[in-house]
């Protein structure tokens, strides 16, 4: 072998060997990638492992933590409802003066028999003597039976309870004056066991629950005079003030629980009755001497026998399903309407108004506020149309009569304001002649003088 071969061997060789270094190198580098490809591949793995092992599983929630969930929702309502707002704001006045106007119509229809329903007229059924009701025997609920034996006091005792209602009607200081109202009345009512019906029970019932209730927030004067505080009717009441609301709501959920415990219960009672069922139980009273007040109407009502079936069987009906019906909108206004109509009924066919608008009154709760501020936008415009206006010009005629000075300077005036208010509008030649005529005017006046 020559040279030649030699040396093309050996450059053979050494090309191969840097090949397979290359090679090598270019081996190994992929290998490098590979590994750091399956390292970071398995850092991947583990992190999604780790990530799927933190995250909540929503299909598994224990149920003891839905029950804690849902009972935390449940007392963030109630403690808003309770403690949020004042509700059932105008619901509470017209309650408010319903209750005023029953107590001083109850007077004013007794009045001139007083003596003989309640005073020393009576004194033949002995309850003068020994009370068959254990509120004369209070000392704080006696005062009317320690003043019945005498009939002047027994008299002004009546009237000034009389000027109480009309004071409650108005809503003035009604947080005093409806404790004492309340004091009185029963010492008087309960003068005469036999005189009495279930609406007065009712009528003492509602009150107590009035005490702790803000019936003045709206139409009367308390409202008017708390308005003269900034902060009425928002902050009022101070850091007490979520007491006081407490309290008014809670007022409420009594009022409103009397009331559908009255209804329910009365339904209940009816339906048990052999009258109530076969539905001519509403033909006997009207027929009686005692409630067919009106006997002709009394007629007209019961002339056709399916009326007087659907209004006894209407009345239960309504009766009984008067508290749920209260929990749907378009179900509280039938419920409502239908009540009303019940209640004015026995009002004006059975000789109970009084009883008829105790219940009316505290029906009034179930009203919502928002609509009766919608009754009120909708009066308003037709009470203001219907308000008596200032006529005009009467300043302006008073000071022509008065003397050409003061005209002159009516009328500089009036051009000075033309001229303000063209040049507010743009109306610049307006003005200007609206202020020559007022100068014109006022020079016409001076040489009159």
């Amino acid at each position: 072998m020559n040279s030649d071969d030699t040396n093309r061997t050996d450059r053979d060789d050494l090309d191969g060997e840097v090949t397979d270094q290359r090679t090598g190198t270019a081996a190994s580098a992929r290998k490098r990638e590979k590994g750091h490809a399956s390292d970071s591949a398995d850092r991947g793995n583990d992190g999604a492992a780790s990530v799927s092992d933190s995250a909540p599983e929503f299909g598994l929630v224990p149920v003891t933590t839905l029950v804690r969930t849902k009972l935390a929702q449940g007392w963030n309502w109630l403690e808003e409802m309770l403690t949020g707002r004042y509700h059932a704001t105008y619901g509470l006045a017209v309650t408010r003066i319903l209750i005023g106007f029953t107590g001083l119509g109850l007077i004013l229809t007794n009045f001139s028999a007083r003596h003989y329903t309640f005073g020393v007229g009576s004194a033949w059924n002995g309850e003068i003597a020994e009370p068959k009701s254990d509120f004369p025997n209070i000392w704080l609920f006696s005062l009317f039976h320690r003043a019945v034996t005498t009939p002047p006091l027994f008299t002004a005792m009546m009237i000034g309870l009389a000027l109480l209602a009309i004071v409650i009607i108005l809503g003035w200081r009604t947080r005093i004056v409806l404790p004492i109202y309340l004091v009185l009345w029963v010492s008087f009512i309960e003068l005469n066991d036999g005189a009495g019906d279930q609406g007065d029970n009712a009528y003492r019932m509602f009150m107590i629950a009035m005490l702790f209730a803000d019936t003045t927030r709206r139409w009367s004067l308390d409202a008017r005079r708390r308005a003269r505080n900034p902060e009425f009717p928002d902050n009022d009441g101070g850091s007490w003030r979520w007491a006081l609301i407490m309290a008014n709501n809670l007022a409420i959920v009594v009022l409103a629980f009397q009331v559908c415990a009255i209804y329910m219960s009365g339904g209940l009672y009816k339906a048990g009755g052999e009258a109530w069922q076969h539905g001519f139980a509403v033909y006997n009273p009207l027929h009686t001497q005692q409630f067919g007040t009106w006997p002709v109407l009394s007629d007209l009502m019961t002339a056709w026998g399916p009326m007087v079936v659907a209004i006894s069987w209407g009345s239960i009906l309504f009766q009984c399903a008067f508290p749920f019906m209260l929990f749907n909108r378009y179900t509280r206004i039938i419920a409502l309407l239908g009540i009303l109509s019940f209640h004015l009924g026995i009002a004006l066919l059975m000789g109970l108004p009084w009883f008829s608008l105790t219940m009316i009154a505290v029906d009034a709760i179930f009203i919502r506020d928002r609509s009766f501020a919608k009754v009120s936008a909708y009066l308003r415009p037709w009470w203001t149309s219907s308000a008596p206006r200032s006529v005009g010009g009467a300043s302006g005629g008073s000071g022509a009569r008065g003397g050409g000075a003061k005209a002159g300077s009516a009328g500089r005036g009036g051009g000075a304001k033309a001229g303000s208010a063209g040049r507010g509008s743009g109306s610049k030649g307006t003005a200007a002649k609206a202020g020559a005529s007022a100068k014109s005017k006022a020079s016409a006046g001076s040489r009159k003088k």
